[in-house]
């Protein structure tokens, strides 16, 4: 008997995935570019605004959400190993 996994399922299955990485010297450079970091905070603010972005602006911004979450994590870790 096969069984269907469902959507909730799914989600929940996690992957762990190692990779080696040469951290810079300068760990300031884990960050967001000043406008893109700009562009963030703008789609952010008009967010709390109570401003409706439209599906491409909720992407882009959950798309640098996650970008901006994993340079930090990037930076963290990069701290911790140094």
């Amino acid at each position: 008997m096969k069984i269907r996994r469902t959507t909730i399922e799914r989600i929940c299955t996690s992957r762990q995935v190692l990779f080696r990485l040469e951290l810079p010297e300068d760990l300031e450079r884990f960050q967001l570019p000043r406008g893109v970091d700009e562009r963030l905070h703008g789609l952010l603010d008009r967010q709390d605004r109570g401003e409706e972005l439209t599906l491409n602006e909720r992407r882009e911004a959950e798309g640098l959400v996650d970008l901006a979450e994993l340079l930090s994590l990037l930076k963290l870790r990069a701290q911790r190993a140094g």
